[in-house]
């Protein structure tokens, strides 16, 4: 699940009449979330029946969500400049189209990595339609609407959250004319060609006045530094951590001092770095990355181990285990309900949901002791619901905090980094709790191993989230606005 942020442009001047097709356009932006949304959790759930299906090791179930993640990651970086230079409605298109036919490609797989490409094609032209919503919609409405359209992403984002897991659940467990998991990728065909022809219809062409220039170099540096992270830590346990695993990780180190040292470079010659390098002196930015690599890493890992655990350990089917996951989407929805009526607690806020967070994770935990292998998804409603919840409360005044300690020529790039930080931790959750799942279930797999290997998860999913809470308070103690209205 990703955030549209590209770089801001100004709305249309009041004096101007406003788009006549906007609410129409709107919708069009709207699909393309909900395509981006479902894709990024429906593996989760389909997973095991794709292992089935196409073959592989263990590790082909990891590379399915981090595959997305991690290109949608490093597209993000440069998505909404692409926007910016060549036009948002063109690129926009182009990023549905390639989608669309990346959901082929994976409804067609006959291996599990022809799968795995496709989801990297996925991903990649996710990250080229994603961004460009949010200079459509500030072109498009006035001021006094624009408040009403951006209203519009949270019911979706929550129907979406909701509906996604139950979705790819009854597909995959209906097996419609014997298309089993499939399904949940052709679903995405008549949405994407409806996006499309919609798109071409009502959406407006717009561009930056002063595009800014692509940084390839930069894009190249950034996607070999996460790929040396990721592909040892999935690939490593089924070699028995060999010396070139370690020599990758090292390696990711060196590559990402290179990057940093490149952007610096290009901003002192004039140039348009990816990330702007003022932004890494300052402690809100470089504490909210790294809060935010923390805190989506232990999500996206619990995600993936919770559904591996219900359908592999608790022998659920893929409707009942994605019907177990709609307390914790339904706690988040109402998180960010309450959390509306918080946000002049700011920082304290994001570490009381942190906290809530916490505590549902080892209400999860103390369930799983007391009811063992015969646990329902009734019983454990209540822990999911908490954490649900804390995980609202903790993500509602997230972007707006870190944002508020950069300055406004910077928040653009923040913006834009935050988002793709949002993807990479989850591609790095994936990889490193996968890891220590399927490393806990041995060789041989018995319900014993599964329980442990989900207790041990859950006690670093809550270290991870005790992490969260410490390295918070480098963020600054209010978002901006509130900030603001305090002097």
């Amino acid at each position: 699940m990703s955030e549209s942020i590209t770089t801001a442009v100004p709305p249309a001047p009041a004096t101007e009449a406003p788009y006549r097709w906007r609410w129409a356009a709107l919708f069009v932006i709207l699909a393309g979330e909900v395509m981006d949304l479902l894709d990024a959790m429906v593996t989760n759930i389909a997973a095991p029946e794709m292992r089935a299906d196409l073959g592989g090791s263990e590790a082909v179930i990891q590379w399915l969500g981090a595959a997305y993640t991690l290109s949608m990651a490093v597209g993000l970086i440069t998505g909404g400049r692409l926007g910016d230079i060549f036009g948002r409605r063109r690129m926009f298109l182009i990023g549905a189209a390639g989608f669309t036919v990346g959901s082929l490609l994976c409804a067609v797989a006959q291996s599990p990595e022809m799968l795995i490409g496709a989801r990297v094609i996925q991903g990649l032209f996710g990250s080229v339609m994603l961004p460009q919503g949010l200079g459509m919609i500030k072109e498009m409405f006035p001021p006094a609407e624009m408040g009403r359209a951006f209203g519009m992403f949270g019911p979706v984002m929550g129907l979406s959250a909701v509906g996604g897991p139950i979705l790819a659940g009854w597909l995959v467990t209906a097996d419609f004319w014997g298309t089993s998991w499939r399904m949940i990728f052709f679903i995405n065909l008549p949405l994407g060609v409806a996006a499309l022809v919609a798109g071409l219809r009502f959406l407006p062409e717009s561009r930056s006045p002063r595009p800014p220039r692509l940084d390839l170099a930069g894009v190249a540096l950034a996607s070999v530094g996460a790929f040396l992270v990721i592909y040892p830590l999935v690939q490593g346990r089924e070699h028995d951590w060999p010396v070139w695993a370690f020599v990758m990780l090292a390696a990711s180190v060196v590559v990402f001092a290179v990057f940093g040292w490149f952007q610096a470079r290009r901003s002192r010659a004039g140039g348009d770095p990816l990330i702007v390098p003022s932004l890494f002196r300052k402690r809100a930015f470089t504490g909210g990355l790294f809060t935010g690599m923390v805190f989506f890493s232990g999500m996206a890992g619990f995600m993936l181990a919770f559904n591996l655990y219900c359908q592999m350990g608790l022998g659920y089917s893929a409707l009942k285990a994605g019907l177990a996951m709609v307390p914790w989407s339904g706690g988040m929805i109402l998180g960010f309900g309450l959390a509306q009526g918080l946000q002049k607690f700011g920082r304290k806020l994001l570490q009381g949901g942190t906290l809530v967070m916490t505590l549902g994770v080892l209400g999860v935990l103390l369930t799983l002791n007391l009811a063992g292998m015969h646990v329902s998804p009734w019983q454990l409603t209540p822990a999911l619901v908490v954490s649900g919840v804390g995980m609202g409360l903790l993500m509602s005044p997230f972007f707006d905090i870190v944002l508020a300690g950069v300055e406004e020529h910077e928040t653009g790039s923040a913006s834009g980094t935050l988002t793709a930080v949002q993807q990479l931790g989850n591609a790095f959750g994936v990889a490193l709790l996968g890891t220590v799942f399927f490393d806990l279930l041995g060789d041989v797999p018995t319900a014993g191993s599964f329980d442990q290997a989900m207790k041990i998860t859950l006690w670093v999913v809550a270290g991870m989230l005790l992490l969260t809470f410490a390295v918070a308070f480098l963020l600054p103690k209010q978002a901006r606005e509130n900030a603001e209205a305090a002097h």
